[in-house]
């Protein structure tokens, strides 16, 4: 590779760190550029009042988790909130979102990618966020994957006038093939490139998202202006010879991801890799989590799994060979997220995985963006809605990942999907490195994923002999249900199908 090799969920997103890297940037200034130019490519899945995990690994030093999640605003209980769900048609099945005012949790995706971008870039702010307001002026083409969104987010997208006015310019949908413009974004960029993140959190812009947010959600002045960026060491964890590197508590992800090839890797059988094993291990993984995960004031207790005590419990339990377990089914979720993956060429290495959960449904006029609603995420409030004790990082399972062997970094990873990203990114981690497929084939191979007693399945999967206590739910074809993993080692770039992502070497 001449500059880097690049993985995203879009071709604009992508095309956008390309540009960056032949301009002089680095990875981390690559990836800044590709995920705010995303927040227009992929409007649906992040933005800058989102949340998100950025994996950096400054070539010859230590890797950083730069932790810019979203945090609970205070405790609010006795407050009438706009709180409400909707209904999604996704075909095959319907689900509930729950969106509203009340929906809105305390946003980091501005703050955590200008942080990054100020302590590892070396390009100006200005020639990072080029590309990103070139494309919000002059508008991308939706693409398949995108043009669903709009179509099934369609009530989220257009609740609010604004809304309205970005996704029916001339009073019909946008679809495939159309164009969308978001130039009140581009203006949003010019003012952080003089204000930077105080404008998002104290100044006029902090003014602006109050006033949308209103009496009936949570955030408060203090919320904002209290609200930090987390520099973390990584979750580190070694893996069929190589050092794998991930998101730590509070996030789950990243835990239940070792977790997971812990149990494979340390186990009994000979045939530790094939679906019967794989199965039981995504099984012993979620009755871990939902025995360890039980007090909501505990922001750490995700860890416990991995203590040697705990952990060989449970791996006694997957060497049992005893597979009438019953384990909980997680709490339904699409995943409206994204990821971007950066190697440059001097060794540099860039996970970052940002989402907007589905949005609240309300966009604030003048910066054309809508704010998460992590509020209603039912994943990410186990113990029900409006219950945290205290302003505190909510939990995530977004899990940027980076694996090293002796030569430097080998693969850098991450996935959109909710709870399913954690089987997509294990899965291709296992591909790659343990059943020896190249990059495209370890991202493109079908998938499984078990939820609750049903195991889900892409076309292609070779079905063993199954335990007659799983249900059977069959795909017709390869889909986001799955997750989105963008990858990229230092010979190759992929882009995941399932969310119409894309790879290139530049």
């Amino acid at each position: 590779m001449k500059y880097g090799s690049i993985a995203g969920g879009e071709k604009s997103t992508v095309e956008a760190a390309s540009l960056i890297l032949k301009n002089g940037g680095n990875a981390f200034d690559a990836a800044v550029g590709a995920v705010f130019t995303s927040m227009v490519s992929e409007y649906n899945l992040t933005g800058p009042g989102g949340g998100g995990a950025f994996l950096a690994y400054p070539e010859n030093s230590n890797p950083i988790l730069y932790d810019f999640f979203v945090d609970t605003p205070p405790p609010q209980p006795e407050k009438e909130l706009d709180f409400f769900n909707i209904l999604v048609d996704f075909g095959p099945s319907q689900q509930q979102f729950y969106i509203g005012q009340g929906s809105v949790a305390v946003p980091g995706n501005a703050a955590g990618l200008l942080h990054v971008q100020q302590k590892l870039g070396q390009l100006p702010l200005k020639i990072v966020l080029e590309p990103a307001m070139e494309t919000a002026r002059s508008g991308v083409i939706l693409n398949e994957a995108q043009s669903y969104l709009v179509k099934i987010l369609e009530p989220i997208l257009t609740h609010s006038h604004e809304g309205n006015k970005l996704f029916k310019p001339d009073g019909k949908l946008l679809k495939q093939g159309d164009r969308f413009q978001n130039p009140a974004f581009a203006d949003l960029l010019e003012i952080l490139i003089i204000e930077g993140a105080r404008y998002f959190y104290e100044g006029d812009g902090a003014k602006m998202i109050l006033e949308t947010i209103g009496e009936k959600g949570l955030l408060t002045k203090e919320s904002l202006t209290q609200y930090n960026v987390i520099e973390r060491n990584p979750l580190k964890s070694k893996f069929h010879g190589k050092t794998i590197y991930t998101n730590p508590a509070p996030a789950t992800g990243g835990t239940l991801i070792t977790f997971f090839l812990q149990l494979l890797q340390q186990s009994k059988s000979a045939s530790a890799f094939d679906l019967i094993n794989l199965i039981k291990a995504m099984q012993v993984t979620s009755i871990a989590r939902n025995e360890i995960c039980l007090d909501p004031e505990d922001e750490f207790q995700i860890s416990q799994v991995l203590e040697p005590k705990v952990f060989n419990h449970y791996l006694q339990l997957f060497n049992s060979g005893d597979t009438s377990l019953k384990n909980e089914q997680n709490p339904a979720s699409q995943g409206a997220t994204t990821h971007v993956s950066i190697l440059d060429k001097q060794g540099n290495a860039a996970s970052v995985t940002t989402t907007n959960g589905e949005g609240c449904g309300y966009v604030i006029p003048g910066m054309g963006t809508m704010l998460n609603n992590m509020l209603g995420e039912e994943d990410l409030n186990p113990q029900g809605f409006h219950q945290w004790p205290w302003q505190r990082r909510l939990p995530t399972m977004i899990s940027p990942t980076l694996v090293m062997g002796k030569k430097g970094v080998e693969m850098v990873l991450g996935s959109g999907g909710s709870n399913r990203l954690r089987s997509a990114i294990s899965q291709v981690i296992l591909n790659f490195f343990v059943k020896n497929m190249d990059l495209e084939s370890a991202v493109y191979a079908a998938r499984i994923h078990l939820e609750g007693s049903i195991l889900h399945f892409e076309p292609e999967t070779t079905l063993e002999l199954l335990p007659q206590n799983f249900q059977l739910h069959p795909w017709d074809e390869i889909n986001l249900f799955f997750g989105g993993v963008n990858a990229v080692t230092p010979t190759s770039a992929v882009g995941d199908p399932r969310r119409g992502g894309t790879g290139t070497i530049c």
